[in-house]
């Protein structure tokens, strides 16, 4: 029996070590992304699937965290990349933790604010006295919903928050709040697509906003810069190639996506529409500077941040192609 034992604990531990591996030469980067898997991401999956990274001798492992947990990560070096939120990339600076912006991927915030027409909520001032959802008092759902009422005047005294977590379609729609900040890309599009007529105001269109990026470290940027470009190089190629083909883009997210192929085709493409409008460059992964400065602005008249950081450690456009 005990030779039986040895044999089976032998046996595993070579299929084991004949498990999947990283290739020769390969270096495995965790991603994490901040949300589910999701059409959104399609450059990523795109630039995977064509081979850019693995040009470079990198190989993806997406991992789908919160996004704060991210930035603390990429910030003590234990990860050395994520997509995340530019007002994130303020705060974690602001707490000494020396994470870089290096790649601008969307190039409009993508929040919004949207309520039903009958609400009769025609200008962002209209807002004022109404209940609004959004997930918490955390995140771009928060930071894009306090610029949007700076921008209109207003202030947190002059509305009434509802933290409904990630539901702001169903609240919306039960006519639990009056209004709801939303991702543009998405909760607008499925309301539309059960027959609701919306009033909506995103947050571009008010004020310009550090948006949703690549982020990595200073230790990673000084001992590998090269790494660095490499990301950067297969990100912006991944991004490029989503916008011009959507729809190969779309075929390649069904392997990334859980049930895309199953879901209503229209919407998601839909979805996938608006994202594109949103990543719209001159110059793919570009920074804009003052993008970077009202994005400041917003979180020191938040109370977010009480001292004002020099911007140009916080992110770079040096590692773009």
């Amino acid at each position: 029996m005990k030779k039986v034992l040895l044999a089976t604990l032998s046996l595993l531990l070579l299929l084991a070590a004949c498990g999947p591996r990283p290739e020769a030469g390969m270096t495995t980067i965790r991603l994490p992304l901040g949300y589910i898997p999701n059409i959104q991401f399609a450059p990523l999956y795109v630039a995977v699937e064509k081979g850019y990274f693995e040009e470079s001798g990198i190989q993806i492992e997406f991992d789908y965290s919160f996004e704060t947990d991210a930035v603390q990560l990429v910030g003590v070096n234990q990860l050395q990349f994520a997509v995340v939120s530019g007002e994130q990339v303020l705060l974690a600076r602001a707490k000494e933790l020396p994470v870089v912006y290096v790649t601008a991927w969307y190039q409009q915030f993508p929040v919004a604010v949207i309520s039903k027409v009958e609400q009769g909520i025609e200008t962002p001032a209209d807002l004022e006295g109404k209940t609004i959802g959004l997930p918490g008092l955390y995140g771009a759902n928060y930071i894009g919903l306090d610029a949007l009422l700076y921008a209109a005047g207003l202030t947190e005294d002059d509305v009434v928050f509802d933290s409904i977590g990630y539901t702001q379609v169903e609240a919306l729609s039960t006519d639990r709040d009056q209004a709801v900040s939303v991702y543009a890309a998405n909760e607008p599009v499925q309301l539309r697509a059960r027959g609701y007529e919306l009033n909506e105001f995103l947050v571009s269109d008010y004020v310009q906003l550090a948006s949703n990026g690549l982020i990595t470290n200073e230790t990673t940027i000084e001992k590998d810069p090269q790494l660095v470009k490499a990301m950067v190089s297969a990100l912006v190629r991944g991004i490029d190639d989503a916008s011009a083909d959507p729809d190969e883009a779309y075929e390649i997210s069904k392997k990334y996506v859980e049930n895309l192929e199953q879901a209503d085709e229209t919407i998601q493409k839909q979805v996938l529409a608006r994202s594109i409008e949103l990543w719209k460059a001159d110059r793919t992964g570009y920074s804009n500077p003052q993008a970077w400065k009202n994005m400041q602005e917003v979180l020191l008249n938040m109370g977010l941040m009480t001292a004002p950081l020099e911007l140009d450690d916080v992110f770079t456009n040096e590692f773009l192609p």
